[in-house]
C-alpha cells in the first residue's frame, strides 16, 4: 500500500503556541518558505484551509503551487461561497498552472454561525445535499464534451461548456470530510478521498466501514481513499515527548481561554458538528487511547478542528500512524503546534520511519520491529 502525507499551509508566522494579534494576515516570504519546507520534508500534499475571516484558499493554493514543484495543494472550498461552474474553472486553472497537482476538499459546513457569516442559512443536511449537487456539476464541467444545462434544487444554468480542461483531462480529485450520516452518504458515493479526524482505532474502523457501506450502496466498485488527521507531539523518547506535551497543553489552554487564536472558539460551548462531538466523546472516555492517541487537546479546545495528538518518540508515533494504515488509511495528515519546526521534525524523523516500514513489508511480507503490537491501554498518562 502506498501511504501519502498531508500537512496544512500557514500564511504567516503564527500558531497556537505563538499567537499574534495584528500584523499582516499573509506574509508572502513566510508562505513561500513554509510551502518549500513541507516539500523538502517529504509531504505529498498541503491542505489550504478556508474560513470566513481567512485568506482565500484558491489564491493561496496558487501561490503554493508557484513556490513548489511537487507538493499538491488541497483547496478547501465551501460550496456556498462559489458557484460550481466557477469553481470548476478555478480548479482547472490551478491544475493547469501546477501541472496536475490540484485537489479540492469540500467543506459542507458544521457551524451555523460561521456559515451565516457568508449568507448561508441552510440546515446541515441541506448543506450536504447541496455539496452532492455541486460535486456532480463540477465533474460534468471537466468531462462533458458538449454544452449542457442543469436545473437542480440548488443550482440552475443553461448551455454551459465545454469547460476548461484539467492538465491531464481527468477530473481533479475531490475529498469529502465529516462524521455525520449525511457526510458518509455523500462522501461514500462521490468522494475520491474521505477525510476523518483522529479517533481511537475502534471508532475509526467503524467509520471506515460506514463509508464503505455507503460507497457500495451507491453502486461503486471502488472505495474512497481514507484520510486521517492528527497533531503529533514527538521527541527522542516517550518520556521527553510527554513532558513536551504537557508543556504545550498549558500554553494552548491559555491561548484558547484568551481568545488569542481561534476567533470562533467559545469556552464551554458545545460544538454543532458531529466530528467535534465524537472527539469530545473520546476524550470523556479516556485521555489516552491505543498506542499514543491523546485526547486532552480536544477537550481543552472544545475540539475546534482536528485536535487529537499522537504523543511519543519518533518510533512510537510512526508505529501509531501505521496502526491506522493497517485499518485502511492511505493518507495521513500531521500538523504540529510549533507548525514549521514540527513539520521539519516530522520530515526528518517520522515520515522516513513509516516509509521504511512499508517498504520492508512490501519486500519481505512481514512487519518490522517498529510495529510490534503492545497491549493497548486506555487511561491517563502521567
Amino acid at each position: 500500500m502506498t501511504v501519502e502525507f498531508i500537512s496544512a499551509i500557514n500564511t504567516r508566522h503564527a500558531d497556537e503556541l505563538n499567537p499574534r494579534s495584528g500584523g499582516r494576515a499573509i506574509e508572502p516570504a513566510y508562505l513561500r518558505r513554509y510551502a518549500r519546507s513541507l516539500e523538502d520534508a517529504g509531504f505529498d500534499y498541503t491542505l489550504v484551509p478556508y474560513g470566513s475571516a481567512g485568506p482565500d484558499s484558491f489564491v493561496t493554493a496558487t501561490a503554493v503551487a508557484a513556490a513548489t514543484e511537487r507538493i499538491k495543494p488541497i483547496v478547501a472550498v465551501r460550496p456556498n461561497t462559489v458557484f460550481p461552474l466557477v469553481a470548476a474553472q478555478q480548479l482547472s486553472t490551478l491544475d493547469q498552472i501546477s501541472e496536475g497537482r490540484a485537489v479540492v476538499h469540500i467543506i459542507s459546513g458544521g457551524n451555523d454561525r460561521e456559515q451565516g457569516r457568508q449568507g448561508d442559512f441552510l440546515s446541515k443536511d441541506e448543506r450536504y445535499d447541496r455539496s452532492e449537487e455541486w460535486i456532480r456539476i463540477v465533474r460534468r464541467a471537466w468531462t462533458e464534451k458538449e454544452p449542457f444545462s442543469h436545473d437542480g434544487r440548488y443550482y440552475r444554468f443553461e448551455d454551459f461548456g465545454p469547460g476548461l480542461a484539467t492538465f491531464r483531462g481527468a477530473p481533479v480529485p475531490i475529498s469529502v470530510g465529516g462524521s455525520s450520516d449525511a457526510a458518509y452518504r455523500v462522501g461514500g458515493a462521490l468522494g475520491d478521498i474521505f477525510g476523518l479526524w483522529g479517533e481511537p482505532l475502534a471508532d475509526t474502523r467503524d467509520q471506515i466501514a460506514r463509508i464503505a457501506e455507503q460507497a457500495r450502496a451507491a453502486g461503486r466498485s471502488d472505495l474512497p481513499r481514507i484520510w486521517v488527521t492528527f497533531r503529533p507531539i514527538v521527541a527522542e523518547t516517550d518520556e521527553l515527548a510527554w513532558e513536551k506535551a504537557h508543556r504545550i497543553i498549558g500554553t494552548i489552554a491559555e491561548t484558547y481561554a484568551n481568545g488569542a487564536y481561534h476567533k470562533h472558539y467559545s469556552r464551554g460551548a458545545d460544538p454543532q458538528n458531529v466530528g467535534s462531538q465524537r472527539l469530545l466523546n473520546a476524550a470523556a472516555r479516556g485521555e489516552v487511547h491505543d498506542r499514543a492517541l491523546w485526547t486532552r487537546p480536544a477537550e481543552v479546545t472544545r475540539a475546534s478542528g482536528a485536535s487529537t495528538a499522537l504523543v511519543g518518540s519518533y518510533e512510537t508515533v510512526a508505529a501509531a500512524i501505521l496502526d491506522y494504515v493497517d485499518l485502511g488509511a492511505e493518507l495521513v495528515s500531521i500538523r504540529g503546534y510549533d507548525n514549521l519546526n514540527d513539520a521539519i521534525d516530522y520530515g526528518r524523523h517520522v515520515l522516513p520511519l513509516v516509509r521504511q516500514e512499508l517498504a520492508h513489508r512490501e519486500a519481505t511480507g512481514h512487519r518490522g520491529q517498529i510495529v510490534a503490537q503492545p497491549e493497548f491501554a486506555e487511561g491517563v498518562r502521567a
